[in-house]
């Protein structure tokens, strides 16, 4: 039996381990979006740099693989940081489970390790291979990239629909089917929908910078090409990314259907259910926000009468606590998501027209936005996959509170991870300023010669003549 004096530590505990989990993962989730998306703007512009024999595509492609292997080493040390987090504060989970999912996380690490032997060898490339030669050593980066997502999302998908494996009699997992586990129901609309939330996040940051350069007077070739790369795949991605979310939501709606109850507010099973957009949810239904009657079982089954369940089908303690966390960043998620489909209409109608992006502020205005929104947006998503979850570690299996260490100092470790995720944080913005302060200045003297990555080389003469 428990002793009750100790639950307050023991719930202590569990809101320190989670707290440390959200923290260390909304930070290296946007580290990792950058290292799955960005190789791939990095190859187009190289692509365009060599196919039109365009030095400014060329110069461009070989600066953002810098930045890459900022980004890059920065997430390799919260990824490790990450990857620890699981055995220490849930130690149950690893000892239940480490059979099912151990594999994928194996597989990412070989997926980590190649990405970065490749973007290496891509980096330190420029100058001393062939254009193409080396243009063909970043697709392994990109390649790597993507198959380490989907390894990581992979366990998500299959810790929100859990298959391929049996319980023992002690509890864990045996009898492992790792193809079941690998591909699992989730995975056909989850780790899509990851992969396209990374590339959008990488091309709208992107090009959200070079707009910032824009309204700031810089309107050279260097910054109109540095913004069309980006925000072309960006917006190109953003219809996709709509209508992949779009899926997985009435997916969610029949697999998890306690988590899609507790995104929609939607307290009892009924048909002809309200859509709220906003609006706080309560005992007694939601307060404020936007209604639209019936919108809610049409997106479900695109039919006000489709029957859309309530989160009091199942007792309190299976429901999410926080509901009004979880449906505003389902809600701003979806925002974000329709505002970058507008975003690419307004750019496409204007280049359609004119070959040219929009010349008034207010577009570059928005796209100096849009950077920061597909990070909101990206943790919004992560919200929604994992509050929407609780109290579920394992979806229906087991409980996040029965995975905790029993170890005391979590909220030291937290601290802790606080303070280095901070530095970390502060000393890659600045080396990344300190490097963008140097390509300005190189950019703006006098009489300078575009640096061609794929030039030749001129020796320097030799000092004192030659020796005889």
């Amino acid at each position: 039996m428990i002793d009750p004096t100790l639950i307050p530590i023991a719930a202590s505990d569990l809101v320190a381990a989670r707290s440390q989990m959200a923290f260390t993962l909304g930070f290296h989730i946007i580290l990792a979006s950058l290292g799955v998306g960005f190789p791939a703007v990095i190859l187009i512009a190289n692509y365009i740099g060599l196919r039109r024999n365009d030095d400014v595509a060329l110069g461009l492609a070989e600066r953002w693989s810098k930045v890459a292997a900022i980004t890059f080493a920065v997430g390799a040390v919260t990824g490790t940081v990450l990857s620890f987090e699981f055995g220490l504060l849930w130690p149950e989970f690893t000892a239940r489970y480490g059979d099912v999912f151990g594999v994928l996380f194996a597989i990412e690490g070989i997926f980590f390790f190649l990405e970065a032997i490749f973007i290496t060898i891509y980096i330190f490339g420029w100058k001393r291979l062939s254009g193409w030669a080396h243009f063909w050593t970043g697709v392994p980066v990109v390649i790597c990239g993507i198959g380490g997502a989907f390894s990581v999302v992979a366990v998500n998908s299959w810790m929100n629909q859990p298959q391929g494996y049996e319980l023992g009699p002690d509890g864990t997992a045996t009898n492992v089917d790792i193809s079941q586990v690998i591909f699992n129901e989730a995975v056909p609309y989850q780790v899509p929908h990851m992969i396209l939330a990374a590339y959008l996040v990488t091309c709208f940051l992107v090009a959200s910078v070079y707009a910032v350069g824009m309204l700031r007077g810089r309107r050279d070739r260097h910054h109109r090409i540095g913004l069309l790369i980006p925000l072309t795949v960006g917006c190109i991605l953003a219809p996709i990314q709509f209508a992949v979310g779009d899926t997985a939501a009435r997916q969610i709606a029949s697999d998890q259907p306690i988590k899609f109850a507790s995104m929609e507010c939607v307290r009892e099973t009924s048909t002809d259910v309200t859509e709220y957009i906003f609006g706080r949810c309560t005992d007694e239904g939601v307060k404020g926000g936007i209604a639209i009657p019936g919108f809610d079982s049409f997106l479900v089954g695109f039919s006000t009468d489709t029957e859309v369940i309530g989160y009091d089908t199942v007792p309190q303690e299976d429901q999410p606590r926080n509901k009004t966390l979880l449906h505003w960043a389902f809600d701003s998620m979806v925002g974000v998501g329709s505002a970058l489909i507008a975003l690419g209409i307004w750019f496409g109608f204007v280049w359609w027209r004119r070959r040219d992006i929009p010349k008034t502020k207010w577009f570059l205005r928005a796209v100096s936005v849009s950077g920061i929104a597909t990070i909101v947006a990206l943790e919004s998503g992560w919200i929604v996959t994992e509050v929407g979850r609780q109290p579920w570690i394992v979806y229906e299996e087991f409980r996040v509170e029965d995975a905790v260490t029993d170890a005391g100092g979590i909220w030291y470790t937290f601290i802790g991870a606080v303070l280095l995720y901070t530095l970390l944080g502060i000393a890659a913005i600045v080396v990344l300023r300190s490097m963008a302060r140097r390509w300005r200045e190189a950019d703006s003297a006098e009489g300078r010669e575009l640096e061609v990555p794929y030039g030749p080389v001129e020796k320097p003469p030799a000092i004192g003549g030659t020796r005889g």
